[in-house]
């Protein structure tokens, strides 16, 4: 959690739009509120007044994971907040299941496109269709490389290998793409594309200028900081600098923004989380440059970046983070890496 959240403005205070409601931000602009079946139990979705010609109704940015309560909250809102309004278009920030879970389930029942960019678009496609590389199974010789000799647990990650397809069912067969720079118009407010790397492949931000919103999706969270990870189907990537490089998109815009994120709440003190973002990772490279007088392994560093205990699905993520640390280190050369005996890949200082 953010130490540091008290530095931030939150303009609706402790407000939380109950399960199956929504709550106005902006005109036109709703906000509603999912579960999730993790330790972060929600995600934020977006709701804006649109219209196809002459026929009024709704577009969505993010739809949540497909899950039973998560279905009962949208038949919910579509007889009761949606007023039996038509979804018109599904817009996805990015590929992971809270954000693209229902998407198929929601385009087919309206008919509604489905809006993304195309690196997401793909990776989802890859993903609910468990094709190797990217199902389950294909991480376990990646985490065993970085140092997860833990029998029971890689039992228990093997056992995840339909993890994703079970919370998103089906993605839409066809999308219309989302490209950087491209300007969006959802009703009466025009968007503009800000794509991210990092966290996920090509993820999507919109930015509406004239009133000065921020949909952040996972790319800036108030209070805890966004997953970066190396995953086994980019083994030599560097998310964290990707990461870092993406915050510089969000420089130019105004301060007083209103940024609304895919977990927390609504709050404005966009530059200053961003600053207390970068600070974070710069003391988490300090910590894991310090420990790497011996050599280490991403399993190794866990227990550096992550005090609590981890169950296998938190666990992944935090090899995940640990190791994205590691390459940005390898890769500007304070790190080398070597390959033990053993087969484990392991940091050392140069």
């Amino acid at each position: 959690m953010n130490p540091l959240e008290s530095q931030l403005g939150y303009p609706f205070g402790d407000l939380i739009p109950p399960s199956g409601t929504v709550t106005e931000v902006a005109p036109g602009l709703h906000w509603l509120r999912m579960p999730l079946p993790f330790a972060l139990d929600h995600i934020n979705l977006w709701l804006l007044d649109d219209a196809d010609g002459a026929r009024r109704g709704w577009s969505l940015v993010d739809c949540g994971a497909g899950t039973d309560a998560t279905r009962a909250a949208w038949e919910q809102l579509f007889v009761g907040a949606m007023e039996g309004g038509p979804l018109l278009r599904v817009f996805a920030t990015h590929c992971h299941p809270d954000h693209v879970g229902l998407s198929g389930w929601l385009c087919d029942r309206f008919g509604a496109s489905f809006w993304t960019s195309t690196g997401e678009f793909g990776f989802a496609r890859m993903m609910a269709a468990a094709l190797p590389g990217v199902d389950g199974p294909s991480a376990i010789p990646h985490f065993q490389r970085h140092g997860l000799v833990d029998a029971g647990m890689l039992e228990q990650m093997r056992s995840r290998k339909n993890y994703y397809p079970s919370l998103v069912p089906a993605v839409p067969p066809a999308y219309t793409r989302l490209q950087d720079g491209q300007r969006v118009a959802i009703g009466a407010r025009t968007w503009r594309v800000i794509t991210g790397f990092g966290h996920s492949p090509e993820h999507v931000s919109l930015y509406d200028e004239q009133h000065r919103i921020l949909i952040s999706g996972d790319m800036v969270l108030p209070r805890i900081s966004t997953n970066v990870s190396v995953f086994a189907v980019e083994p030599e990537g560097n998310p964290l600098q990707l990461y870092l490089d993406s915050l510089d998109k969000f420089a130019g815009l105004p301060d007083d923004t209103l940024v609304l994120p895919a977990h927390g709440k609504p709050f404005h003190g966009l530059h200053t989380r961003i600053a207390q973002l970068r600070a974070h990772h710069a003391a988490r490279l300090d910590e894991v440059l310090a420990v790497c007088v011996e050599p280490r392994s991403a399993v190794d560093i866990v227990p550096l970046m992550f005090k609590r205990q981890l169950d296998a699905h938190q666990l992944s993520f935090a090899i995940g983070e640990a190791l994205a640390h590691l390459h940005y280190l390898w890769y500007n050369g304070s790190l080398a890496r070597v390959t033990g005996d053993d087969g484990i890949m392991r940091f050392e200082l140069t």
